[in-house]
């Protein structure tokens, strides 16, 4: 049986040739799951905003927020730095679970691109790595309202910290 390479370093999918199934491989290197990701994140700001984590697959996290009075800004409109939050939730959290046990993930840089405002419903995020290298990772989080359109992209880098 033979196999090709396709995606980012970190995500692997193979396709078996004369065949349609995609073998993706884990990532993580420590125990996740929504349980486990919602308990690390209560009481917080992310628990404050309402956020949700929707799915972990074995190399992506979904989450989404509501679009409600504590998220929008004046206008009407999902505030940005929501946005931001939910990206950099998605992106650390992704970073934390794909470190060796021990290791910590801080931000060192985030951005967004703000695309199309939302006035109401849930933002639906996802993010994937881009890179998952020894002392940093590179998380790459797209945001979609209710009717799939991209609303913000979103890049953020880490540093991997060793245990002291």
């Amino acid at each position: 049986m033979t196999f090709f390479y396709s995606g980012a370093i970190t995500n692997f999918s193979l396709l078996a040739q004369g065949r349609n199934d995609i073998y993706t491989m884990r990532i993580w290197k420590q125990a996740i799951s929504i349980d486990v990701l919602r308990s690390g994140n209560a009481n917080c700001a992310v628990s404050h905003l309402g956020i949700e984590f929707m799915e972990v697959g074995d190399d992506f996290i979904r989450a989404r927020v509501p679009v409600d009075e504590r998220t929008r800004q004046p206008y009407g409109l999902l505030h940005g730095g929501v946005s931001v939050v939910l990206a950099e939730t998605l992106g650390s959290c992704g970073a934390a679970y794909a470190a060796p046990p021990g290791h910590r993930a801080v931000g060192l840089d985030i951005n967004a691109n703000h695309l199309k405002g939302v006035t109401g419903g849930w933002v639906n995020g996802i993010t994937r790595p881009v890179h998952i290298g020894r002392t940093t990772q590179v998380w790459a989080i797209e945001l979609r309202n209710d009717a799939g359109e991209l609303t913000c992209v979103s890049r953020i880098t880490m540093a991997v910290l060793q245990p002291k």
